[in-house]
């Protein structure tokens, strides 16, 4: 494990602590062998690896950590271990660590590899059929409303989050963060469009009715994991704006972000397709559906700028600023269109 194998700079993880840190917890001792850094999401690191006669995935923070980065991950762990033993889909949790000394500032916990692929990454042959690819979408908004349904005091979340006034917070909440990104060096304001509009509408037909529960809070295929034998959802991955809230911000997300070519070789089913979908296992009342997609594409475009404005400051790449400077565009743009119809 010496040498190319534990390469921090290429891996982002330092798998000889990993290593004592795993002796320590009795996990599936021996050597780790086959490392291998693994995509997915922009910022957080996430790396495969076999010890014994056992596969694990690591997952931590970004190498430049932001503020909130290690709150993030726990609340991931606690998240993933509250949904042993439900309908969701999601990736075996492990085990975890809290300490930020093993890898000298950032927590981080271990999975089980999830068996499937990403339709933004790749698309096996029996997955490219329309009729497959229409119930790949149907199948990821009844994974929202399987999240939904969930009993968030039941699992032991009850007090994760503060859902008193969830909804009414959001537009403050996000606005206050655009701002906060002129903080950062090299970054000299957004170039978003129609920001004021969107969050004047938002504000003024803010659902007053609604009840609390598990929000994954950025649900879109880029964060689902299929199944490579069929149209099934094998997991949802990449839990680190979960909270709870109103779940119907997940099925807005899923509409907001299935118009901006988040999977261009996916065909999904039509938004009221996804709609019916959803509500077919959700006593939800859907009624102001087209403000939770708004707030959507509001709220994820903000998000994206935020890794924009850190490449500027030299905190991520500047190629995946760029693209996702483009998605947030493109995501407020549909916003306003909504908001105008």
């Amino acid at each position: 494990m010496r040498g190319a194998m534990n390469d921090v700079s290429e891996l982002g993880v330092d798998l000889d602590a990993v290593s004592a840190w795993m002796d320590e917890q009795g996990l599936s001792p021996g050597p780790i062998e086959n490392p291998i850094r693994l995509g997915g999401g922009t910022q957080n690191i996430l790396v495969r690896f076999e010890r014994g006669e056992s596969s694990f995935v690591l997952r931590r923070g970004p190498q430049h950590l932001r503020k909130r980065s290690n709150d993030a991950i726990l609340r991931e762990m606690r998240v993933l271990q509250a949904l042993s033993g439900t309908e969701v889909p999601h990736p075996a949790f492990i085990a975890g660590c809290s300490d930020t000394a093993v890898l000298g500032d950032a927590v981080f916990y271990l999975m089980q590899p999830v068996d499937g692929f990403n339709p933004t990454v790749e698309l096996p042959a029996r997955h490219c059929d329309e009729a497959a690819q229409h119930e790949m979408g149907l199948n990821a908004a009844r994974a929202a409303a399987r999240l939904g349904a969930v009993d968030h005091t039941v699992v032991g979340l009850g007090d994760m989050g503060n859902p008193d006034g969830f909804l009414g917070r959001q537009v403050p909440r996000w606005l206050g963060e655009l701002d906060r990104y002129a903080e950062l060096d090299g970054y000299l304001g957004h170039e978003l469009p129609a920001v004021e509009e969107v969050a004047a509408w938002l504000s003024a037909n803010c659902p007053t009715e609604w009840t609390p529960g598990i929000v994954h809070g950025d649900f879109h295929l880029a964060n689902l994991m299929y199944r490579r034998d069929g149209p099934e959802i094998a997991a949802i991955v990449d839990w680190e704006m979960c909270t709870i809230g109103d779940p119907l911000l997940d099925l807005g997300w899923l509409l907001a972000t299935a118009g901006i070519g988040l999977a261009d070789s996916v065909k999904l089913p039509t938004d009221q397709a996804l709609i019916d979908a959803y509500a077919a296992l959700s006593d939800r009342d859907l009624t102001h559906v087209r403000w939770y997609q708004v707030m959507a594409g509001f709220k994820l475009g903000i998000v994206l700028e935020g890794t924009n404005a850190r490449a500027h400051a030299g905190l991520a790449p500047k190629s995946v600023g760029d693209l996702l400077h483009a998605t947030a565009v493109g995501l407020l743009a549909q916003a306003a269109t909504l908001v105008a119809d």
